[in-house]
């Protein structure tokens, strides 16, 4: 007679967590104004400000927006301040930075409210491997918000974890 087989995995206590299930759905734009400077690298004041007046923002409503500019320009902090008032009655939210800034951002804004009690005293895996764009800062602010409370933190999957923290 075989042994039957037990899954120890289903049946232990560990809780696993996937940021990709706090994944807030939405549009990423990365929004270029290089193109509304004079030769791509000289912000005219003038010039820029009628840019900023003749777009039409509601194209981005809904959407996760970071701001950049991709030459060498020097832009004051003013015509960033001045694109995203316009912006603001349509995006999300706006951030000055790259998609991954963005990204990081977001996820501050869904992990800084969770909470985290129902992990208090039980071993947790944080997943690892994404389908969707889950910055690496966002795996740091998890595991520093679970440590106060969850007895162990480990990273992976059950199958094949790194532990990473244990309460004493």
């Amino acid at each position: 007679m075989q042994d039957e087989i037990i899954n120890r995995v289903a049946n232990s206590k560990l809780i696993t967590v996937n940021l990709e299930d706090y994944y807030p759905e939405g549009k990423r734009v990365l929004f270029d104004i290089k193109d509304w400077l004079f030769e791509g690298f000289v912000l005219r004041e003038k010039d820029f400000r009628n840019q900023v007046t003749q777009y039409d923002w509601s194209q981005l409503k809904d959407t996760y927006v970071a701001l950049t500019c991709s030459s060498d320009a020097i832009i004051p902090a003013w015509a960033f301040i001045l694109i995203s008032i316009h912006l603001e009655p349509f995006a999300k939210k706006i951030i000055i930075g790259s998609l991954e800034l963005l990204e990081t951002s977001i996820y501050q804004d869904v992990l800084n409210p969770l909470d985290v009690s129902e992990f208090k005293d039980k071993p947790v895996i944080i997943k690892g491997c994404s389908k969707k764009p889950v910055p690496q800062n966002a795996y740091i602010m998890l595991a520093n918000k679970l440590k106060p409370v969850a007895k162990s933190i480990m990273y992976g999957e059950a199958c094949s974890s790194v532990p990473l923290y244990k309460n004493k």
